[in-house]
């Protein structure tokens, strides 16, 4: 696979292509959202192991830089730990939907193919970000992420609320907790979704059973080209 760098109006970005990809053809697309702390690399090394042919990739850089130190460098959507402020989190909120807008055309991808996928903070950005755009994601994916106040959700519902979500939890996992993985499932079910939600023996982390059970229901979901 190949991957290009790009400076979008408001998010630096890289994409992920087949190696053979044809311009004419147009591609079911997976957006990828980093976690606290990491870039738009972090989860660009997922594109081969889900499917190196069938789909194109595309990964935004998140807007905050953060210290970790030790001459570290990380990026956040907002502050961590409940740092952020709402304004802060409705800025990420605009950010992503610019980029969404200029992925699609870059790619030249169709709303309504195309998955949204986040880990931890990304994946709660997943959450705020596209349960509110079922006609252009066909499903989210949460990897060990939640909504700290998930009723935060609620403006953002729509009136269906058939959209695929897939979500996977560590029982180990110390830095977004099974309890509030578990209390954002119980208000999606409450809000009439049918989340398929996996818990594994596992830290914070995608690990190899979260890939085979995720390749699987993303094939399904967003079936890639063939």
């Amino acid at each position: 696979m190949k991957g290009k760098q790009y400076q979008g109006k408001g998010l630096k970005y890289i994409t992920v292509l087949p190696d053979d990809y044809d311009l004419a053809v147009t591609y079911p697309l997976v957006i990828m959202l980093h976690g606290f702390g990491a870039n738009m690399m972090d989860l660009s090394g997922l594109a081969p192991v889900i499917n190196e042919t069938g789909y194109v990739y595309a990964c935004p850089n998140a807007p905050m830089p953060f210290d970790l130190g030790m001459g570290q460098m990380g990026y956040g959507w907002y502050p961590p730990r409940g740092q952020s402020t709402p304004e802060q989190v409705r800025e990420a909120e605009s950010l992503l939907a610019g980029f969404f807008d200029e992925a699609f055309l870059e790619l030249k991808a169709v709303p309504g193919k195309a998955v949204l996928m986040g880990f931890s903070q990304g994946g709660g950005m997943t959450y705020r970000c596209g349960l509110g755009r079922p006609d252009i994601f066909a499903g989210l994916v949460a990897l060990s992420a939640s909504v700290p106040n998930p009723q935060e959700l609620e403006p953002k519902l729509p009136s269906r609320r058939e959209q695929p979500i897939f979500v996977a939890h560590g029982r180990a996992d110390s830095l977004v907790s099974l309890e509030s993985a578990r209390a954002t499932r119980k208000f999606l079910e409450g809000a009439g979704y049918l989340p398929d939600y996996h818990e594994y023996e596992m830290a914070h982390q995608i690990s190899d059973e979260v890939i085979a059970d995720l390749v699987p229901w993303l094939a399904k979901v967003l079936p890639p080209l063939a």
